[in-house]
């Protein structure tokens, strides 16, 4: 009996999607929408999070880093709090100290650069760009393709720079960049080499990786701010822990600096956990925003179904009228107008997971990003849209089922 109601209920629906599509159409078009929209960030949101997981695969879960001082947000550098001010800029002393640990295999001081690349009039968006050293690869992944990487004499300050391959494709088109000059924040460095970056490297949106230049070239030459840009990269060496590492790293800083026992420390250590918790917390911020906005999307398609339903009650009340002069319970006229309800969301959350989809793919494309749209959210997007059609649905079916069937016979 319920079988045979429900496929009623659903024959009648797609009965009124043909008697009047453009109402139909609109109806759904808020779940379609709103379905797209929580598919889409879906998407968004699990692709990066899978190249922050690649990414740290790449440099090693156990790479960690020193910085002056870590925020979440980038800080002022014309207008710091007086607890950063009063910690010391990180210098050579301090890689001196770490390296001098026998559990650290590596340990040393880079920049981080953001500037546009330009070469005969054509300029790139700004991009990110590492002062380093010849452990960059290393460290990061990566395979060189052309060229060379810096010699011991290049790492002294020379005006050479290793560009990663689809920055230089972008700038350099066709004409082979090796031994030409680029400009990187307005100073001509001279291409060397041209290399690969990992497949799965995370790259926040307008933070592409450029290049590598020199450490002491970005330190001479550019404009970079000490708090955020500048920080220590540690590797400790095989089968040694990250949290032995951090504590080794922390006695010899504090013994480094003549910090006395119970003064706090003047420098922060940063692990690729503490990164991708905080990453972690950002985009699970930035999902719930994006699905509070499409819930509005999701909520106007609810009333827009409630409202076509009371219009449908209204217009068919002849009909219901008949039904229950011939027999039909309130139950039944009820479960009737619900299940038309849920009907017209589930075909909005069906064409809204099609449209997901291709959004999804789209942006996959469009962002590099790794990552399918999950099909937990294809799961969600259709419950959600059912319920919908029957919270939606409950208020024009329940008048639907009170009506008096007299009155409604009555009813031209």
């Amino acid at each position: 009996m319920i079988f045979h109601s429900v496929g009623e209920g659903i024959a009648i629906a797609f009965d009124a999607l043909r008697s009047n599509k453009l109402r139909s159409a609109l109806t759904i078009l808020g779940v379609v929408i709103g379905v797209t929209t929580v598919m889409a960030m879906a998407s968004i949101v699990q692709g990066v999070r899978s190249q922050i997981m690649s990414t740290i695969e790449v440099a090693g879960p156990t790479t960690f880093y020193v910085m002056r001082f870590f925020s979440q947000t980038p800080l002022d550098p014309n207008n710091l709090p007086y607890e950063v001010r009063i910690r010391p800029v990180l210098r050579r002393e301090d890689v001196a100290a770490i390296r001098a640990i026998p559990e650290i295999r590596y340990a040393g001081l880079w920049i981080q650069l953001f500037a546009r690349l330009e070469y005969q009039g054509v300029r790139t968006q700004l991009m990110t760009v590492f002062a380093a050293d010849d452990n960059y690869m290393e460290i990061q992944g990566g395979t060189l393709l052309r060229g060379r990487f810096f010699t011991r004499s290049e790492l002294s300050g020379a005006n050479v720079a290793v560009l990663e391959e689809a920055a230089a494709d972008r700038i350099f088109g066709r004409v082979d960049p090796i031994g030409r000059n680029v400009r990187i924040a307005g100073r001509s460095l001279r291409v060397i080499g041209i290399y690969q970056k990992p497949a799965n490297i995370f790259e926040p949106p307008s933070q592409e990786i450029a290049g590598i230049i020199p450490y002491e070239t970005g330190r001479t030459g550019f404009r970079y701010d000490d708090t955020n840009a500048l920080f220590i990269c540690v590797k400790p060496a095989d089968g040694v822990g990250v949290d032995r590492a951090q504590d080794l790293v922390t006695v010899a800083l504090r013994r480094s600096r003549q910090l006395r026992p119970g003064t706090p420390n003047t420098f922060d250590l940063i692990s690729q956990d503490q990164i991708l918790k905080t990453v972690n917390g950002l985009t699970s911020i930035f999902f719930l925003v994006m699905v509070a906005l499409s819930g509005v999307a999701l909520l106007v398609g609810g009333i827009g179904v409630m409202a076509i339903m009371m219009v449908s009650v209204t217009d068919r009340t002849r009909e219901i009228g008949l039904r229950k002069a011939v027999g039909a319970t309130r139950r039944e006229i009820l479960w009737q107008f619900l299940v038309e309800a849920a009907t017209l969301t589930l075909i909005g959350g069906l064409v809204g997971i099609a449209v997901g989809l291709a959004a999804g793919e789209l942006l996959k494309r469009t962002l590099t990003l790794q990552a399918a749209v999950p099909v937990w959210s294809a799961v969600v997007a259709v419950a959600v849209s059912v319920g919908i059609g029957l919270a939606f649905g409950i208020l024009p079916a329940n008048r639907a089922a009170r009506m008096d069937p007299v009155e409604a016979l009555r009813r031209e």
